[in-house]
């Protein structure tokens, strides 16, 4: 039977691969990418494959980074970028399509929740977080996505960067270095301002 014959119905595939339990549950991707140096929060092409995946041309990034890596990206990609603390009280007037952080907060007396609060407030509607942490900790991810929805955020995507790409049928582990949780400023609900 010909894939064009009108009548022809059949029941898409269930999905297989690898998600996030949630409602609804969070995609996780994998970038080979490689680790960032001591001190810094990612690597040259973790800020550039942020940047031209999450962003279009002339967005505001606001950047509250440890290293170059990300503002060189941003500049390379003709975006805005504006780089902040992530305990200052204002990061500017406008809003901006992409918040990009280390974490932990390495010098914030904030809460969670209220840190990510002011990523709500300083995003577009359908901007994101993109909230980086050095893999190894199971728990620390579920308490950033359980702080980011308490201030309003969504959880959309889970990345973790490894140092090689997978293998099709290959199932040997992955030397995974970075978690990058994505969380974005909902469409809908919030203030008229977006």
């Amino acid at each position: 039977m010909p894939m064009t014959d009108p009548n022809h119905h059949q029941a898409a595939p269930v999905p297989v691969g690898d998600v996030v339990p949630g409602d609804p549950p969070v995609p996780i991707t994998v970038w080979p990418l490689p680790a960032p140096e001591p001190d810094e929060t990612m690597s040259p092409p973790m800020g550039v494959r942020l940047v031209h995946n999450l962003t279009h041309r002339s967005d505001l990034i606001i950047d509250l980074t440890t290293g170059p890596q990300l503002a060189r990206a941003i500049i390379s990609a003709h975006r805005r970028g504006q780089s902040c603390s992530a305990s200052a009280a204002d990061w500017g007037q406008d809003r901006a399509a992409l918040i990009v952080t280390a974490w932990p907060l390495a010098d914030s007396a904030r809460s969670a929740e209220a840190f990510f609060g002011q990523c709500l407030a300083s995003l577009v509607r359908g901007g994101c977080v993109a909230v980086l942490l050095a893999h190894g900790d199971p728990i620390r991810p579920v308490d950033v996505v359980i702080a980011a929805k308490a201030a309003g955020l969504s959880y959309l995507q889970h990345i973790v960067a490894a140092h090689r790409a997978p293998t099709p049928g290959n199932r040997t582990q992955l030397n995974i270095h970075t978690d990058v949780l994505v969380l974005t400023r909902p469409h809908g609900g919030g203030d008229q301002n977006g």
